[in-house]
């Protein structure tokens, strides 16, 4: 009997102290460390505090977005131009004859978001397996196309019998080197492999590889086109936008979504409302107003006058003469000069703008753009006197 009590007290001390010890916790999506003393209790409240956790990160995550990123498109259909494009890539789906793909135009023309739409469309579960993004940021040379694209299109998923897809978006940055070395693994891996280049500039792409894609332009958007939409991200974001303002984002877009998508972010961050004049001074550019008073200088005041005039005007401004030059040449068309008078004009005001982008005096090319409007007026008048 003694034995018997001295072998059961020992258990049961044992017992009592692992009930005793703590139990250790550790939340690797918190990357925190809690001390609990009852197992069943901790082990709900631990997953319960996890959860929300997580979903507000989300939630944060989405409303850190640029619009430009939050807003883009996640299937074809959402796409608001170039329905044609669109749906011509749409048939080649359907028919599973999709080519190597080639998009070009102008920046924020909604080539990387179609691509990107038609991916994502293609690939809904295995996106990250079958598809190769590179972009202007990575390295362009030959030594990528030997080693990282060509590893990546010689293998082929083992339960997935879709082909895969590689975007080069900027690829007029390629060097001709790589460019040369690309043709070859879009001809040996066509069975394998899509390929999608994107660029700004068509010439930059060497004509072999052009042969070997189906070319698409992405042109300038319309205001009509590029309306609705911004409209539907003024409704998502509660901001509030006159007419005048909306206007003003168009007109200094020039056809670019993403161009706009900013100007309404930063203008929407910086005032309350956005109107005409918080555009135009959020974005640094001259207003029509500005554009108006600066124009009827050029015509009417006297040389020197007119100099000194627009310098410090736009030395109080703070605006550039590359953006006058810009603005005063829509003026410019309209302007009721003789067609030969208007064809000099607009001559010499590109060769200004020409030598300002090389980096030259804005005073001597102010100077020239004010001497070439003197003489565009005297011609004028010395015609409209002979006829």
């Amino acid at each position: 009997m003694p034995a018997e009590t001295e072998s059961d007290t020992p258990m049961e001390t044992n017992t009592a102290n692992e009930a005793q010890e703590d139990i250790v916790v550790v939340s690797s999506s918190d990357a925190e460390i809690t001390v609990v003393s009852e197992p069943s209790k901790s082990e709900t409240t631990t997953t319960a505090s996890i959860a929300p956790k997580n979903k507000l990160a989300k939630v944060t995550d989405l409303n850190l977005l640029p619009w430009v990123e939050k807003y883009r498109p996640a299937v074809l259909g959402d796409l608001i131009s170039h329905q044609d494009i669109t749906s011509t890539i749409q048939k080649f789906i359907d028919m599973d004859q999709l080519p190597h793909l080639l998009f070009y135009g102008p920046p924020g023309t909604g080539k990387t978001s179609t691509i990107l739409a038609l991916v994502k469309q293609l690939y809904p579960r295995d996106y990250q397996s079958q598809v190769l993004e590179l972009n202007a940021s990575d390295d362009r040379g030959i030594g990528v196309v030997r080693e990282r694209i060509v590893g990546f299109a010689s293998t082929r998923t083992m339960f997935n019998k879709k082909f895969k897809f590689v975007i080069l978006d900027e690829a007029d940055a390629m060097t001709n080197d790589a460019q040369n070395a690309l043709r070859r693994v879009m001809e040996k891996y066509t069975e394998n492999t899509r390929f999608c280049l994107i660029c700004n500039y068509l010439s930059k792409i060497i004509p072999a590889i052009q042969s070997r894609c189906t070319r698409f332009r992405f042109g300038p958007l319309t205001a009509e086109q590029m309306m609705p939409r911004i409209r539907h991200v003024i409704e998502s974001e509660k901001v509030t936008v006159t007419e005048e303002g909306l206007n003003a984002i168009l007109s200094l877009a020039t056809g670019d979504m993403r161009r706009s998508l900013n100007i309404l972010q930063s203008c929407a961050t910086a005032y309350k409302t956005v109107d005409e004049e918080s555009v135009y001074v959020c974005t640094g550019n001259p207003s029509k107003q500005d554009i108006n008073t600066i124009v009827q200088w050029l015509l009417n005041k006297e040389f020197s006058a007119c100099v000194d005039g627009i310098f410090d005007f736009c030395s109080t401004k703070g605006y550039s003469l590359q953006d006058i030059i810009t603005q005063v040449h829509l003026y410019c068309v309209k302007i009721d000069f003789p067609h030969a008078v208007k064809c000099k004009l607009l001559s010499k005001m590109a060769d200004i703008e020409e030598r300002l982008l090389a980096g030259a005096s804005e005073f001597l090319q102010l100077t020239a753009l004010v001497a070439s409007f003197t003489t565009a007026r005297h011609e004028a008048i010395e015609l409209a006197a002979a006829s």
